[in-house]
């Protein structure tokens, strides 16, 4: 997608915070979660690629709380256009706050072989972004697999329901222990587990490109975006009723209707064919 020429912001955007009780249900449930499927699976380590976002800083701080901070191998994997100052942060998120072991495996060496081999997608932002990601993906099972551990996504509901990630990319995990919660709940989760607030209130970006965030790509921002997925996507509430009840144009839901759509390919495995006999 193109950076959007304008944000579309809620007038009067939903409160889906918790309180105190909900989020400590949510807490004990997330981290319950992450051991039931580490012992489905038979394994006893994860691993994690760290962004210094809050997604995958919450996912860390829980895996640690249900696993153990020796059983959590985090991947900072960055790229030319990721900002220092989030790699600065996965790398604090790591060392400082939780004291796991991480490795740091620069990406640009694997997104240029990739573009020698098919020189013809250089230049392509979609592509070469959704490349990166992939990398990661990669990276993710590469470790994984030598230390026979899962590798733990950091997807929310709100970008799983609009499909706001890289198919066989950030997608390619095998659990996302954050995948019940809106982005404003993870924000607030994230506050009661004790991740400090500059990271809590960090601009929102997948860092495909230089300059890339989350609403500009979008087109709103996350309040207004998990309003419209609650009330209308979630609640069922008619395009109409939900753009005047929290004060935005019909054609904002209707756009986020439009991606939750048009991304139901990616909440599925790959289809095929019936059997005939």
């Amino acid at each position: 997608m193109a950076e959007a020429e304008a944000i579309v912001r809620a007038e009067e955007p939903l409160d889906l915070t918790f309180s105190e009780a909900e989020l400590e249900a949510y807490r004990e449930h997330c981290t319950t979660f992450v051991r039931d499927q580490l012992d489905a699976a038979g394994v006893d380590r994860a691993v994690i690629g760290l962004s210094g976002g809050i997604d995958s800083t919450l996912t860390s701080h829980l895996a640690v709380e249900a696993l153990g901070a020796d059983s959590v191998h985090g991947l900072v994997m960055p790229s030319e256009v990721n900002r220092a100052e989030n790699m600065s942060d996965a790398e604090r998120v790591a060392e400082e706050l939780l004291g796991i072991d991480y490795d740091v495996v620069e990406i640009n060496p694997l997104v240029d072989a990739f573009l020698e081999a098919f020189p013809a997608a250089d230049g392509d932002q979609l592509a070469v972004g959704n490349l990166r990601v992939r990398c990661r993906a990669v990276l993710n099972y590469l470790v994984a697999n030598h230390e026979d551990a899962l590798v733990l996504g950091t997807g929310n509901r709100s970008e799983a329901l609009v499909g706001y990630y890289t198919k066989y990319g950030d997608g390619a995990v095998d659990c996302h222990p954050i995948a019940p919660l809106y982005k404003q709940q993870v924000r607030q989760l994230a506050r009661h587990v004790g991740v400090p607030e500059d990271l809590a209130e960090k601009t929102a970006s997948a860092e495909m490109w230089s300059g890339q965030t989350d609403a500009g790509e979008m087109g709103m921002d996350y309040d207004t975006l998990d309003s419209i997925l609650a009330l209308h996507v979630d609640g069922g509430v008619p395009a109409a009723a939900t753009a005047d009840h929290i004060g935005v144009p019909e054609s904002a839901v209707e756009q986020v209707r439009g991606m939750y759509e048009r991304s139901a390919h990616k909440r599925a495995m790959p289809p095929g064919p019936e059997p005939l006999y």
